[in-house]
């Protein structure tokens, strides 16, 4: 006799699960392993390297497809490759404790490590190790989420410290160069006057040049206010990514 395996069935191994519930089902796709962290922390981009079928299941281990009148009901639409970005962005990823321990305890690290290259010791300067910024999140007691990137939980973890004042904290600052016509260089320099932590220096030629301080984040408004302003001839040029003294703080 001749058995016949249901056409909506396929069988996978060595595959890492990202579970979703939607609409009242359970919906899941089947990744190779280690990549769905990378996906979410931005270091892998290709879709393709993430995962190890592109179809959507009802269960990864017997091998259930979901069909399109499911996918319809509970996601509006049968665009597969946008339902597979939602359950990979949104979904919960399956792995055994060993494997989620040692998974918590890398992220961990790698949230201390963004925190330590984007702040400093405001008093002094200098950068704190990331060995110190752990001591500081162990004393915030937080509760690391595999489902978001480490770098979007480190700003977190930033705003936390300055909320805590656990330790002395700032954003590390970025010097820019920032050059416009002569015509327009006073009535942009009083619209960018807010935007700057502090001037290191200005020269009137040809053109206006500044030599600022920013906090990181002010970099593209300045830049769109900048394009604006200047009907795009304006410059805008990044000298240093962090503005510190060398070395690291210590205890």
């Amino acid at each position: 006799m001749v058995i016949v395996q249901p056409s909506n069935q396929i069988k996978l191994t060595n595959v890492s699960i990202v579970r979703y519930r939607k609409g009242g089902k359970r919906f899941e796709i089947a990744c190779y392993k280690n990549k769905v962290m990378e996906w979410r922390s931005g270091v892998e981009k290709d879709l393709g390297e993430v995962m190890q079928i592109d179809n959507v299941f009802l269960n990864v281990s017997k091998g259930q497809a979901a069909n399109k009148d499911d996918l319809q009901k509970c996601f509006k639409t049968e665009d597969r490759n946008a339902i597979i970005l939602e359950i990979l962005k949104k979904g919960e990823l399956q792995v055994g404790e060993k494997e989620r321990s040692s998974m918590l305890e890398g992220m961990y690290r790698d949230i201390a490590t963004t925190v330590a290259e984007k702040c400093v010791n405001p008093e002094t300067k200098r950068p704190y190790t990331v060995t110190m910024i752990e001591k500081a999140m162990a004393d915030l007691h937080l509760s690391i989420n595999p489902s978001r990137s480490a770098k979007s939980q480190a700003l977190d973890v930033i705003k936390l410290l300055l909320e805590k004042k656990t330790i002395p904290i700032a954003r590390a600052q970025m010097r820019i160069r920032i050059v416009v016509p002569s015509k327009d260089g006073k009535r942009i320099k009083d619209k960018l006057m807010a935007m700057i932590a502090s001037k290191e220096d200005e020269d009137l030629d040809e053109n206006y040049e500044w030599t600022c301080l920013i906090d990181p984040g002010q970099f593209r408004p300045i830049n769109e206010l900048l394009q604006s302003e200047t009907k795009g001839k304006g410059q805008l040029e990044m000298l240093s990514l962090t503005e510190t003294k060398q070395g690291d703080e210590v205890f």
